[in-house]
């Protein structure tokens, strides 16, 4: 993986990091937090800019998602029953991700980056819900950041150890997920205050 994510740097720099965020969020199966704690690696050495990275993460996860919207949008649940098992979106992913929308709305949206599977799900579901985009960007762009800037930070602070980031995903998710969940409570405690969510 590594050898790989070597090549994808060394040859397309942060355009190929982009557009394989796009790939990983429409529903290509990728290791997107290994991407992303990589490229965090990349810029602890210094081969990378800290803020050309996060920024070039951010176009990636919010082309991606927008990209899943519209599909959702224009084509609906038939087009992800029929073409989601070539991308390892099953019948299972869909059914789990399908009641965790109707429970949680577009927060899920903001959440769902942190739990593989349901992130390249959440976007399909709001379209096809016919959510509305200023709703779908308010919540699915937040999360983008902040899930972009979470796992590119780990990756800088982890340096040579960043491959970690795997394992504890594995092992800890609960509490990434906990700690999303605050983080989403206070976006919307923000956002109330403004005024921005009625």
């Amino acid at each position: 993986m590594q050898e790989q994510l070597n090549y994808l740097i060394e040859h397309y720099g942060y355009l190929g990091v982009t557009g394989v965020l796009i790939a990983g969020i429409v529903g290509v199966p990728l290791p997107d937090e290994v991407i992303l704690t990589y490229v965090g690696y990349n810029v602890s050495k210094g081969e990378m800019s800290y803020i050309l990275a996060l920024i070039c993460v951010f176009i990636g996860a919010i082309a991606g998602i927008s990209i899943s919207f519209q599909l959702g949008n224009k084509l609906g649940l038939p087009f992800i029953r029929k073409f989601g098992p070539r991308f390892h979106l099953t019948e299972k992913r869909i059914h789990t991700t399908e009641k965790l929308f109707n429970k949680f709305g577009p927060y899920l949206l903001f959440i769902g980056y942190f739990i593989p599977g349901v992130r390249h799900i959440t976007a399909y579901l709001a379209g096809i819900n016919s959510l509305s985009f200023r709703k779908f960007a308010l919540y699915a762009y937040s999360g983008a950041i902040v899930w972009g800037f979470t796992f590119v930070t780990l990756g800088r602070e982890l340096g040579g150890n960043w491959h970690k980031v795997e394992f504890y995903m594995s092992q800890y998710s609960i509490y990434f997920i906990s700690l999303v969940l605050m983080i989403l409570l206070f976006v919307i405690y923000v956002y109330w205050r403004k005024g921005l969510i009625k």
